[in-house]
């Protein structure tokens, strides 16, 4: 039987989205997530030199076993060679591709509910582009369909591989072998773990670094940390930790352990568009590549040589960092970063440490969430500061954002439409925005705020409106799942609670 990609896309609903291909687990059946395997191989054959053998890997979601058996079955079915990597990091094995030059795949739904998962793939240099995207989906898949059951099932799944261990034991050398042993000597860390892949890696990379590791909160129930809408369970758990147990910081990820989530000493988490701003200056990294959502402190704070503003997702990032290279100038480097925090590495990176050595980072352009926390923690001992001491030299501008759940996709884009067509943003979001008069009578009632009025739009992605008070509204629906997300952006934190409450509240209406 012949089957398209095209075809088994618009049957099962399970389409590639800013990262990867993502769907309900029912969606995910074993025979859609083969069609997406043998698809991305026969592409991997035709554009890339490969030797015949892939390597795969998962998160700690229930369903991702039965999908990497699909996967195995896939490739032996293509007569390929199945290595697998176990449950370790998306940039784990994402290395381990780029450093053996094989495709890899990652079964993973990243930070999305257990009721979903996700497929993310790597040709040999690293993650795919949108360019590959387009290539994985215009295959056509031969295969015999009574290998799977009327519910898309495989009646014999194979069993995994026995586990190669040299993805992880390269991912965990890869930190000390650049920073040194005694990077963070002197250190309390705590790692908040819950079901993130990579929770013992973490332990791991951050111990051979010399500092001294606090775990907590280890879960064996999936739970969807988003580091861009962060949980107030979350919030409260780490600022309970951290009362209650000394810590210079606090180091988790999300699900697959490619998204960072950084707190100070009190439990406070770092936005992950900030915690960029700051690894990139730990870094000294002369070139950056960021969404059009994350904060505006990167142009602010006069740092880099050259920004590059995208569209939201690490294919976009890694198409921005690509033109940012400087191809007669090996030393200029160039990295980028997302606003969950995803640190890429686009180029090698060679930095002078204190202990007199000089190293180089090979580079990583995939999103790693252990880079930018090591680094910022690596400069907060260098000056012997502390992590507020680092934000406190940034320039005062504060992102929030937040997300409609279960919101269509359709109908997020159908109410976008409508403010751009109708140009309704100050009308909608003006009063938010506006500001109090700095000056008051002496008798009298204090002036009314302004109605605020938009003073620019961009529409990279979503559509972006900057108020003339300097506040920012963002709205766009999500690439991975139904979902409208809402970023703020103001001068104050306070303030930008604020406003970024006001528009959820309008957001919230849009349900009837």
């Amino acid at each position: 039987m012949s089957v398209s990609m095209q075809e088994v896309m618009k049957q099962s609903g399970v389409a590639f989205g800013t990262s990867g291909a993502r769907g309900l687990v029912t969606a995910m059946t074993d025979r859609v997530c083969y069609v997406y395997a043998r698809s991305f191989i026969k592409y991997c054959e035709a554009s890339y030199k490969c030797d015949h053998t892939i390597a795969i890997a998962g998160d700690l979601r229930p369903s991702t076993e039965r999908i990497l058996k699909a996967l195995v079955k896939a490739g032996e079915d293509s007569s390929w060679k199945v290595i697998y990597c176990g449950r370790i990091p998306s940039p784990a094995i994402a290395l381990y591709g780029i450093d053996k030059a094989l495709p890899t795949i990652m079964v993973t739904g990243s930070h999305i509910p257990a009721d979903r998962n996700g497929i993310k793939f790597n040709h040999p240099q690293g993650e795919i582009t949108k360019k590959d995207e387009q290539g994985i989906v215009s295959q056509s898949v031969d295969f015999d369909e009574s290998i799977f059951d009327a519910k898309g099932m495989l009646k014999n799944a194979p069993a995994l591989p026995a586990v190669e261990a040299e993805a992880e034991e390269n991912y965990v050398k890869r930190y000390p072998a650049f920073f040194g042993t005694k990077a963070l000597s002197g250190l309390t860390i705590g790692v908040y773990q819950h079901s993130a892949v990579g929770r013992d890696i973490v332990v791991k990379v951050l111990e051979s670094l010399g500092a001294t590791v606090k775990p907590f909160a280890r879960s064996e129930t999936f739970i969807p940390v988003d580091t861009e809408a962060i949980r107030k369970e979350d919030e409260d758990l780490a600022r309970e930790f951290a009362h209650k147990d000394f810590v210079d910081a606090i180091f988790s990820t999300d699900g697959d352990s490619d998204r960072p989530l950084l707190a100070d000493d009190v439990g406070m988490w770092l936005r992950g568009d900030v915690l960029g701003i700051l690894a990139a200056q730990a870094l000294g990294i002369k070139r950056i590549a960021t969404p059009v959502s994350c904060n505006t402190s990167l142009e602010k704070s006069g740092s880099f040589e050259k920004i590059c503003r995208t569209r939201i997702g690490s294919p976009y990032v890694i198409a921005g960092m690509e033109s940012l290279v400087d191809a007669n100038d090996a030393s200029v480097s160039v990295a980028g970063y997302e606003a969950n925090g995803g640190f890429l590495l686009q180029t090698n990176l060679t930095r002078s440490f204190e202990d007199g050595a000089t190293r180089t980072l090979p580079a990583l352009p995939t999103r790693d969430a252990l880079l930018p926390m090591i680094a910022v923690m690596v400069m907060v001992r260098e000056q012997k500061m502390c992590v507020v001491d680092l934000l406190k030299k940034l320039p005062k501008r504060f992102t929030l954002s937040d997300r409609l759940k279960e919101f269509p996709t359709e109908v997020s884009k159908a109410k976008l439409a409508e403010i751009r067509e109708k140009k309704l943003g100050a009308k909608l979001f003006g009063a938010l925005t506006a500001k109090p008069s700095k000056f008051k009578p002496k008798d009298g009632p204090a002036p009314k705020p302004f109605h605020g009025e938009v003073v620019s739009i961009d529409e990279t992605d979503g559509y972006r409106m900057e108020f003339d008070s300097g506040d920012i509204v963002h709205l766009r629906p999500s690439g991975n799942a139904p979902e409208f997300r809402c970023y703020v952006e103001t001068e104050a934190k306070d303030r930008s609670a604020e406003l970024l409450a006001g528009c959820m509240k309008i957001m919230e209406g849009w349900r009837k």
